[in-house]
């Protein structure tokens, strides 16, 4: 199993990169953890948001192989605490299906990308920038493995 979280936007700063770096090196090969992203649509006042994000949406779902199992990122979505997250991972490597997490732009997400996945998440009722969403679910992603590795990292 690997997790891959796909966002729409560009490059993160430095501290960023060095932040889920270091829980992508704590994970190592037992769970290998991706970012990657594709570029935010160039905006226009000629055309609506909700053809940018459709365009966005489009672009997400082309890099999603078809047997995976996508989570989309909504503030609307499920919250889970900690446990339920490594619950959730436990399944996923028992049924032996990647994780996709999808990350929409300033905008959201598309419908088709609603649609398309098997889930929908929120991180917390708070509006977070996306910087922190990177980090947040790198930290919370490590978090839950150690917990199913029964690491000490988590405590409750």
């Amino acid at each position: 199993m690997k997790i891959d979280v796909l966002s729409v936007g560009t490059k993160m700063p430095a501290w960023v990169q060095q932040a889920t770096g270091e829980y992508i090196k704590r994970l190592g090969r037992e769970l290998p953890l991706r970012f990657s992203e594709i570029p935010l649509v160039k905006r226009s006042k000629s055309q609506s948001i909700k053809t940018y994000v459709d365009k966005e949406g489009q672009q997400l779902l082309a890099k999603v192989p078809s047997n995976s199992y996508v989570v989309a990122l909504e503030v609307t979505g499920k919250v889970l605490d900690t446990p339920q997250l490594a619950s959730q991972i436990e399944k996923l490597n028992f049924e032996a299906l990647d994780l996709w997490l999808l990350v929409g732009g300033p905008d959201g997400l598309s419908a088709a990308c609603r649609d398309k996945a098997d889930a929908l998440w929120s991180l917390s009722a708070l509006t977070l920038p996306h910087p922190l969403v990177r980090v947040i679910l790198a930290e919370q992603i490590y978090r839950a493995h150690s917990i199913l590795k029964g690491h000490p990292y988590h405590r409750e």
